[in-house]
């Protein structure tokens, strides 16, 4: 099961569907990797085993069945610890919500969940999500996975470790000022902050109600495989009638979009956090 824990989310479904391995095969594989690194990573800060296990032996008998099932079936996935999850504890790193458990999911959440998802676990963030580093007094730092030595950015650093790590093919991280982009960049995988008004912030710490600072706030996914974030993207966007800020933004089919013809606005510089010779290279390439 090794090779299993590093394929795509896609990749997952697909063979689920075809029933060449199950849903409890994949859940238990993923608990089992969570088990051997969260001691020195300490990026998963809530464990959902046993619901998670109960999840993926119903959607393995709904395949059985010959259920109608979504594009996520049972297809774990992990959740940054800002964003609300129905029984668990969502502290957001902060001392006050440490024993807070949310009564309803958060909208992205659910509509994972809708598509046949299977949570695992809460990822660790700095409190309130506010920090580009992963450290927080209730469960303490997160660790890059890459070297334990080094920090895994942040705030969605939980996140970050876990997915580069093999604990998770997928996770959901939020993004106010780099929060989902830096960790990515950190921790080696991909992760998209969308634009704003495409994905309810409904159930995450910093929501709609928050003024200037919520527009700035999305909640984006994160994973090894960028074909990850196009499934994920489309699950989770479009209204859901309580964020008011959320319009109905179809995606294009990027299979449809040439590459040649888009173009790329970037600045090199901007003279307060300058970047190495090298990435400027590579941005260059």
């Amino acid at each position: 099961m090794d090779d299993l824990i590093y394929e795509s989310a896609a990749k997952i479904a697909d063979r689920i569907k075809k029933k060449e391995v199950s849903s409890l095969e994949v859940v238990s594989a993923y608990l089992d990797r969570i088990d051997s690194i969260n001691s020195s990573l300490n990026s998963v800060v809530q464990i959902c085993s046993e619901r998670a296990v109960n999840e993926a032996k119903l959607a393995d008998k709904a395949i059985e069945e010959g259920n109608t099932i979504g594009p996520l079936h049972g297809v774990p996935f992990t959740l940054k610890d800002s964003l609300d999850a129905q029984g668990i504890i969502s502290s957001a790193g902060t001392q006050g919500r440490s024993s807070f458990i949310p009564e309803k999911d958060a909208t992205v959440t659910s509509r994972l969940r809708k598509a046949g998802g299977i949570l695992l676990g809460k990822t660790n963030t700095p409190e309130f999500t506010l920090a580009a580093e992963t450290d927080n007094l209730v469960y303490g730092r997160s660790n890059n996975p890459y070297n334990t030595k080094k920090m895994p950015g942040g705030s969605s650093g939980g996140s970050a470790a876990t997915v580069a790590a093999g604990g998770s093919p997928l996770d959901i991280g939020s993004d106010t000022r780099g929060s989902i982009r830096l960790p990515a960049h950190f921790c080696g995988i991909a992760g998209i902050k969308p634009n704003s008004g495409r994905i309810p912030r409904t159930g995450h710490i910093v929501d709609y109600s928050m003024g200037a600072l919520e527009s700035l706030t999305q909640n984006g996914p994160m994973a090894r495989y960028v074909e990850d974030l196009v499934l994920t993207l489309p699950i989770i966007s479009g209204p859901d009638w309580i964020d008011p800020a959320i319009v109905d933004m179809p995606l294009r089919d990027p299979k449809q979009i040439d590459i040649k013809d888009l173009k790329i606005a970037f600045y090199a510089d901007n003279k307060i956090h300058t970047p190495s010779d090298d990435i400027k290279e590579a941005v260059y390439k």
